[in-house]
Order: C-alpha cells, then sequence, then structure tokens
C-alpha cells in the first residue's frame, strides 16, 4: 500500500504487553490500529526530510516480510514506528542499519540515494541504533563499551593504535554528567544490572553524534526516573535537529514525546499520523493495569494457570517424584506471583516430590547460570529445573550442559520466546509454556473491530496456554521468524 494520496483516521488501539521474540500469530508487541482509509485529493506535500526509505521490498525464503513500504523521518522530531509482531518493525531498521538488504526500494539521507553496507557504514553516515537486546561485552570496561569500535587513541601515538583508556574514561564520565547517571566508566560491564547496561547502550548511541537515532524499547529495563531523564536528553537532541525512530509498546511514552506516528501491519504501511490527532478505542493484550477505566477490554493469559500447566507437564515427565529447582523472576511482580502461586497448587498434589532449590533470577539469562552452577556444586540430585521464562531456562540449560548433565537433570521455561523454542529443538529444554498469545491477538482484533461497529464487548478475556515440545517447536519458530 502506498503511502501517497491517503488520509489516515485512527479508531482503535491495541495495546500489547511487551512479547520480546515471543511467538505471535497476531498478539501486538506494540500498539497497532485498525484504520479507515480515505483517498485524498492530492498527496502529501513535498517536505524536506533527514530520512527516507522508499517502497522497500524484503523477503525470505517462502515470507514476504515488507512489501513496498515508505518511512519519511523528519529533522528533529520523534517519529514512533509500530506493528503487531511479524510486521516489519525490525526488519526495516535492519535494512536501514544495513544488516539486511532491500529487495527492492531506496534509501534517501538528506534528499540523496544512499546505500548502506553494514552498521559500521550506518555509523559513518550519522545513523545509530539502542537495540531492544543489550548488545555488551561483559568483561570490558563501560567507558570500552561505550568506544567499542572506535576507541580514543593517544595524541601523536595514532600510528601506534595505542589506547587512550583514560580519555575514553573522561569522556565516558561526561555524558554520564549530562544525564545524571551515576555508573562509574571503570566498572566491568558484568557487573551492572540491566538496567544499568540499557543506560550504557543509551549513552553509547548519544555519543556517536548521530543525525538519526533508533530507539527500540530503550525504556524496556530502566526506572521511570531514568526514562525521565532520557525523554529530557530526547528533548535536547530534537533541539538540535537529530531525528529519532522510536519504537515502544508504552502509550504513556508515546503520546509523551512522538511528534508522528507510523504503522506496519503484516508487512505494509497502514498510515502516518501527527501523533496528537490519535483519538483511540483501547485494548489492552496481556498487560494488567491499575486503572481499568482506561481500557474497554482486557485479553490476556492467567499467570497462575500458566504456571499450573507447565508444573503438570513437568511432573508427567519425571513420573511425579524425585527433586525440582525453580527459578523466579523478581520477586513481589504480577508474573512471579501468579506462576508461583500455579506451581505450588499442583506441587501440593505430589508429596514425593521435594522442591530441592530455588531462588530468583530476575528474568534473567547470566544469573540463571550462575545459580544453577551453585546448585549443581551443592551435589543434591535436581530431576528437574523449571524456569518462570525462557531467558532463565537457557541459563540453567547451559549450566547443566556444562556440567554434562543434559537430559539427566530436565529444564523447563515459559513464554515459547524463539531463544526458548530453539533450546528447545536443541534438546537443552525439555518443553516451553506459552500463554495463548496467538488466540490474545485474534481475540484483541476481535474486540476492536466489534468497538468500531459500535458492539459491547466482553470487559475481560482470558485464552488458553500451548505446550510447546520438540514435536511442535519448529512450527512455533516459524510463526515469530514470519
Amino acid at each position: 500500500m502506498k503511502n501517497v494520496g491517503w488520509k489516515v483516521s485512527i479508531n482503535c488501539l491495541i495495546y500489547a504487553h511487551k512479547q520480546t521474540k515471543t511467538l505471535s500469530g497476531g498478539i501486538f508487541n506494540s500498539p497497532v490500529w485498525l484504520l479507515s482509509e480515505e483517498k485524498g485529493e492530492e498527496g502529501r506535500k513535498s517536505m524536506e526530510y533527514v530520512l527516507e526509505l522508499k517502497n522497500i521490498y524484503k523477503s525470505f525464503p517462502g515470507v514476504k516480510v515488507l512489501e513496498d513500504v515508505t518511512l519519511q523521518v523528519r529533522p528533529g522530531e520523534v517519529h514512533a514506528l509500530m506493528g503487531e509482531n511479524g510486521a516489519g518493525k525490525s526488519t526495516l531498521m535492519k535494512i536501514l542499519m544495513g544488516i539486511y538488504k532491500a529487495d527492492q526500494g531506496s534509501i534517501f539521507l538528506e534528499g540523496k540515494e544512499t546505500v548502506i553496507h553494514g552498521p559500521k557504514d550506518a555509523m559513518s553516515k550519522g545513523i545509530s541504533m539502542i537495540h531492544q537486546e543489550l548488545n555488551t561485552v561483559l568483561d570490558m570496561e563501560v567507558a570500552e563499551n561505550v568506544f567499542v569500535g572506535r576507541e580514543l587513541l593517544k595524541k601523536g601515538m595514532e600510528k601506534l593504535k595505542i589506547v587512550d583508556i583514560a580519555r575514553m574514561r573522561e569522556e565516558t564520565r561526561r555524558y554520564f554528567r549530562k544525564m545524571n547517571i551515576d555508573i562509574d566508566p571503570r566498572a566491568k560491564m558484568r557487573t551492572l544490572s540491566v538496567a544499568e547496561m540499557q543506560l550504557v547502550e543509551i549513552v553509547k548511541a548519544i555519543s556517536l553524534n548521530s543525525r538519526i537515532i533508533v530507539m527500540d524499547e530503550p525504556t524496556s529495563a530502566i526506572t521511570e526516573k531514568e526514562a525521565t531523564v532520557l525523554f529530557a536528553q530526547i528533548e535536547r537532541l530534537k533541539k538540535q535537529g537529530v531525528a529519532i525512530i522510536y519504537i515502544s509498546h508504552k502509550m504513556d511514552e508515546i503520546f509523551r514525546i512522538s511528534d508522528t506516528i507510523t504503522v506496519l501491519r503484516d508487512g505494509q504501511w497502514i498510515g502516518t499520523k501527527p501523533a496528537k490527532e490519535a483519538g483511540v478505542n483501547v485494548v489492552i493484550v496481556n498487560q494488567r493495569i491499575s486503572d481499568p477505566e482506561a481500557a474497554d477490554c482486557y485479553v490476556g493469559a492467567d499467570a497462575a494457570t500458566t504456571g499450573s500447566k507447565l508444573m503438570e507437564e513437568v511432573m508427567k515427565d519425571i513420573d511425579g517424584k524425585g527433586n525440582v529447582a525453580l527459578l523466579l523472576g523478581p520477586m513481589g511482580s504480577d508474573g512471579q506471583v501468579g506462576r508461583s502461586e500455579g506451581f505450588d497448587q499442583v506441587l501440593a498434589d505430589y508429596p514425593d516430590v521435594t522442591v530441592a532449590f530455588q531462588d530468583t533470577a530476575e528474568w534473567q539469562t547470566e544469573p540463571a547460570l550462575t545459580i544453577v552452577e551453585n546448585w549443581l556444586n551443592a551435589g543434591k540430585e535436581i530431576s528437574a529445573v523449571v524456569a518462570q521464562n525462557d531467558s532463565m531456562a537457557v541459563g540453567a540449560a547451559k549450566a547443566i550442559a556444562d556440567a554434562q548433565k543434559t537430559g539427566e537433570i530436565k529444564v523447563y521455561g515459559i513464554d515459547a520466546t524463539s531463544e526458548g523454542l530453539q533450546a528447545v529443538l536443541d534438546g537443552k529444554l525439555q518443553g516451553t509454556m506459552a500463554q495463548g498469545t496467538a488466540d490474545q491477538g485474534k481475540f484483541a482484533a476481535d474486540a476492536c473491530a466489534d468497538l468500531l461497529d459500535g458492539k459491547e464487548v466482553d470487559s475481560e478475556t482470558i485464552v488458553d496456554n500451548v505446550y510447546y515440545t520438540a514435536d511442535n517447536a519448529q512450527e512455533a519458530l516459524d510463526a515469530i521468524a514470519k
């Protein structure tokens, strides 16, 4: 669908909880609008754009990912890019960064057509990206991570390629002071929290003095206070004429900082509209909110049911006896509380099963690996490790593989992420429990359509879970790839 000569009216918003690399089949990773379209008499007026991706096409074997997509970004604006999982947002940004090459279409920077040969070439052209998935070198210092690939050399000794670590630390401190960040530039990255690592990634992108910055879920792991500091930096960058492409599922952020919103669906351009003109009905997907009146309906899974169904599968595999170890999410979080409740409901019915260990790994892979290594070193027999998400399950599987106990100790996860599904196919995980994401997306879209038609909708719809093993994980993984 070409974006020239169309007026777009946004009527309904589906707001989904973040489902990073999760089996979607229709669940929305960020807000997606059902749009009515009215052909205008004239096309869009010609404007000065710092970036234009024009008529982009991209396919992978058997899968059409992008079809005639155009994105136009003005200097000094925050341009939100939205769409469901599989809509093509990530592929479009990878084309911009030179990670993928478009099958057809063109990229223009300040009106001049250009070809981007890779991330380093993109950076040389003034384009940087803050990735949702952290891209850090854990055994290097913070300052080294900020300047990785473009290290500062000692003056007068450039030919000898001697790195000036003192200058890199001082420059990093200077950027941190500007953003009120309290992190020691000399600290090793692995000593930082996920939130602190995310802040380092943000500083790295800003330090490049880019004219275009892509921010992919930049607040996913930082506090509200840290997010406020980031938004202040975004305003500063806007005043300097920097264009920001912003990807987020958080609607308060979108309407707080965005100037323009573009929506993709099924690899096609659906609409571009000033953020201030978006008046919508709201359907919340898979994220409980404190104010039920803020949404027309809620569609999601029940965390306790998810936990109980997974634990039932574990009990079948270990014949209802033995020692299990539990990797939990952040204590007190909705996911941890609900899934633990489900675990406990099932375990109460199995007197021959003992919880040998349990600890929180904060949803993260590395802490899970360390925790399970310590459990194994304790010498107590473990029949199964049950993790409350796939990231922790993958960490557990690595520790078990390092101890040469793969298969002997079964590992389970929740969420059916691409990482978890691949681990299932590789024989590292016994299974992973998805939270009915395909049905969540379908019911959410149906609810939004009913709202557009003026019909009443149920205030809450809870969908079923799906359990993935080696028998059906490939199909799920293929769905994510699309």
